[in-house]
């Protein structure tokens, strides 16, 4: 019998490697003192991109190059999951505009180059804003597409903790504070398990001393139902750029079958999540910049409840932390900044690699 683990948090990126090594033959605990709803994961935009993401992303070449190969291995679950009616996972057409010739800017040609090797439906036409109907004052230089998947939250976190908990994960409501090094033993005997795995989010700036931050991020619920508005069917955006002010993110993706999300916020260290269209200007300017850039959004209608969710997304000066702990029974699986969806499968699996590892020494050991 493979050994037993405690995974640490029950976002996307917990409960995603909880199923994948329940899945391996692991027995599983997962403690967490917050769950879907009330997690970032459920605010994330969730739609999924090759590194670097549109929202912002740190420069750790190391932890990008890592991240390519995990999204690749998200990506192929994903398109599977598309075809489960109560998965929440749909794949469509995303867009990405860009206000210069893609091959002017160095990051981004090459980015593009990489991710058209992978994606399915890819096409690179400048003529793209204009066949959907982009505001000219947008100056969209450049633009490609393909298809992505697009994750309904609120759906799939449902199904991913369906799937947790019929496939025999046992589920505890706890909340683990302090440094977890110091607590091994403790979590070791209490949980009756052999492994940790630290899924915490910025929860390891407590747990691990981790030098992390959070990035704000905020998303406004629109009906995409065809009645005031035409139904939107692809995602369209347009990373921030400095040299146009400090928000100019285009974030809209359509979500599930009848709803649309408008974004985005990028607003580091900031933990305040209470922001409604009256009390935060720059969402009250998020979603002008979306309406003025896709001007058919004008006439949209909002939901009256829940208008806007905003997340902190878990960002990590060094990227992904994704690493057994040396000398320890910890491992780290946090820092996914805005691309804990994108991510989620490729880092859960190498973590059952990892834990294969270290099963077989501790057995070897033995």
């Amino acid at each position: 019998m493979k050994p037993r683990i405690l995974v640490i948090g029950a976002g996307v990126a917990g409960l995603t490697t909880a199923l994948c090594a329940r899945r391996a033959g692991y027995e599983v605990v997962i403690a967490a003192d917050r769950f879907a709803p009330d997690i970032t994961s459920v605010t994330a935009g969730a739609l999924w991109e090759w590194p670097p993401a549109v929202c912002g992303h740190h420069g750790d070449e190391a932890s990008l190059e890592r991240s390519k190969a995990w999204c690749l291995t998200s990506y192929e679950r994903f398109q599977r999951l598309a075809g489960h009616a109560h998965s929440g996972v749909h794949v469509r057409p995303a867009v990405f505009y860009f206000r210069s010739p893609i091959e002017a800017n160095p990051l981004e040609h090459r980015k593009m180059l990489e991710l058209a090797q992978h994606v399915r439906g890819f096409q690179w036409d400048a003529s793209l804003a204009e066949r959907n109907g982009v505001n000219p004052s947008a100056n969209v230089a450049d633009a490609y597409t393909h298809l992505a998947p697009m994750i309904d939250t609120d759906v799939y976190l449902r199904w991913l903790y369906g799937q947790v908990t019929s496939s025999g994960c046992v589920v505890v409501r706890a909340r683990i504070e302090n440094d977890l090094l110091a607590q091994q033993p403790g979590l070791l005997a209490a949980f009756g398990v052999d492994f940790i795995v630290n899924c915490a989010g910025l929860g390891a700036i407590e747990l691990s001393g981790e030098s992390m931050y959070p990035l704000r991020g905020a998303l406004i619920y629109a009906h995409n139902d065809g009645g005031l508005a035409p139904r939107i069917g692809s995602a369209h955006l347009m990373a921030h750029n400095s040299a146009y002010g400090p928000q100019n993110m285009i974030f809209i993706v359509p979500r599930g079958r009848y709803r649309l999300v408008l974004g985005g916020l990028v607003e580091p260290n900031e933990w305040d999540t209470d922001l409604t269209l009256d009390n935060h200007a720059p969402v009250r300017e998020m979603l002008a910049r979306c309406q003025e850039f896709l001007p058919v959004l004008r006439n949209v209608s909002l939901y009256s409840n829940g208008t806007v969710r905003a997340g902190l997304r878990p960002m990590r000066h060094q990227g992904v932390r994704l690493e057994h702990q040396v000398g320890t029974r910890i491992l780290h699986n946090f820092g996914h900044g805005g691309s804990g969806v994108t991510l989620s499968w490729g880092c859960a699996e190498e973590i059952v690699h990892l834990l294969d590892a270290m099963s077989t020494t501790a057995t070897t050991a033995g």
